[in-house]
């Protein structure tokens, strides 16, 4: 078997040239080998031809050939230093439903990308304000999309912008998109994508204006009666019976809050049933500015009644800014005075459990309200009348009867009850599997 190798062997080595350097080499590869094979083989060498050691130094030579160009030149690989394609499609726009400043960019991958070889690392972003130089980087953004959005967030109105893209590569090989542009950014005066907001606002003002104009024509205007402010003529009449004042804290806030503007709005109106009555006020205050707006009051009720004789200033009295030192003082007007009849309108914190159970040891019938839902529960157990929240701004127009604030609450009350039905419409047509309603109602 071994002989018909060799000369297997010995017919593939007769194809290559047979020179004075190879036939020593392979003389000299023929003493070698036949000292080693004899002395581990235990064969002798001398039955082989020695023209079958002609196919080594061929054969030799073409593996380590074989073996240097596969090192220099991987099979299946390129050049790590070789630019990537460059990213396609890029596209510039002023960015839309926004009030300028911003230009959005967008483009495709690079065909490199994780699509393709996967070299491209990473996108980098350049900005300049000429087409052909002055070009700076503003950002970078990671590769493995085939869609990128970028919004340019530092540019100014209706100036023009150039941009370039490039695709980069871990050894800093890159691509470059070209230049795109100019684009220039600027703002929208209508977006687009809040069409429901606009009809939910023409709903609302054209019901508003609507019931004000019925207002104003004489038209009576259904409002659901609220208790606290149907018991205040009757609040009043017990005080003048008894011949004791009627006390009214329009809250702690300064007139900036609108817990005080509404709790003012009400004085008014106790302030003419006071003048109608004749029966003595007490608006002690902690701001002085709400003590400015309070006499203002006062005083324009009682001219409106024909008293301004039965007005003095010495109705509204500044206490203190301070919280406690506010309580304590008016405490002390409630156990002095006795009077007969409290009004808590407006904004109060911790305090409220002071003044209400002072306002409640004396007997008084007390009539608060606030739109601050961690004192309501205070105020439910220890006064006789409490106004919830929003009726708190209600009452300005209940009590007053002005038409624009009946036509507003009304028109108000309108968009309430159309929210209330889109709801529950809602509701039941996501149920049943339609989205078009929730979708129309969604803010972008």
């Amino acid at each position: 078997m071994l002989d018909s190798i060799l000369e297997a062997v010995t017919f593939v080595s007769v194809r290559y040239k047979d020179t004075k350097e190879q036939r020593l080499l392979r003389r000299e590869l023929h003493v070698i080998f036949g000292i080693c094979a004899r002395q581990r083989l235990g064969f002798n060498l001398s039955v082989i031809r020695i023209r079958a050691l002609r196919v080594l130094l061929p054969v030799v030579v073409v593996v380590l050939v074989i073996l240097g160009a596969t090192t220099v030149f991987p099979v299946g690989s390129s050049s790590s230093n070789a630019p990537p394609r460059p990213p396609i499609g890029i596209a510039l726009q002023d960015r839309p439903n926004d009030a300028g400043g911003a230009i959005e960019i967008t483009w495709e991958a690079s065909k490199d990308d994780s699509r393709g070889r996967g070299t491209v690392n990473s996108y980098s972003i350049y900005r300049s304000e000429q087409p052909q130089s002055g070009f700076v980087k503003i950002k970078t953004v990671s590769s493995g999309k085939e869609e990128y959005r970028y919004n340019d967030e530092e540019v100014e109105n209706d100036k023009r912008y150039y941009y370039r893209v490039t695709a980069e590569t871990s050894s800093d090989a890159f691509s470059d998109s070209g230049v795109v542009g100019p684009v220039t950014a600027s703002p929208q005066w209508f977006h687009s994508d809040r069409w429901n907001m606009l009809i939910a606002l023409l709903i609302v003002s054209a019901s508003v204006l609507t019931f004000i104009t019925l207002a104003r024509k004489g038209k009576d205007l259904y409002i659901r009666p609220i208790a606290g402010l149907q018991a205040v003529d009757e609040a009043v009449g017990r005080a003048t019976e008894m011949g004791r004042p009627v006390l009214y804290v329009p809250g702690i806030l300064d007139m900036d809050d609108v817990q005080t503007i509404a709790g003012v709005a009400i004085l008014g109106r106790v302030a003419r049933k006071t003048a109608e009555y004749e029966t003595s006020l007490l608006v002690p205050v902690s701001r002085s500015v709400v003590m400015s707006a309070a006499q203002e009051t006062v005083k324009e009720a009682y001219w409106d009644m024909g008293k301004a004789d039965a007005y003095h200033p010495d109705m509204v009295r500044y206490i203190t800014d301070d919280q406690f030192g506010f309580a304590a003082g008016v405490d002390g007007i409630m156990l002095r005075e006795k009077p007969a009849t409290v009004f808590f309108q407006g904004a109060f914190y911790a305090e409220s459990l002071i003044l209400a159970e002072t306002g409640h040891s004396i007997g008084a019938v007390q009539i608060a309200g606030t739109a601050m839902t961690s004192q309501l529960p205070f105020f439910v157990t220890a006064c006789d009348y409490t106004l919830i929240g929003e009726e708190l701004f209600a009452a300005g127009a209940y009590l007053t009867e002005d038409p624009r604030l009946v036509g507003s609450l009304k028109g108000q009350d309108v968009a309430k009850g159309l929210a209330i039905a889109f709801i529950v419409i809602g509701i039941i047509l996501e149920t049943a599997g339609y989205h078009w309603l929730t979708n129309f109602l969604k803010v972008n």
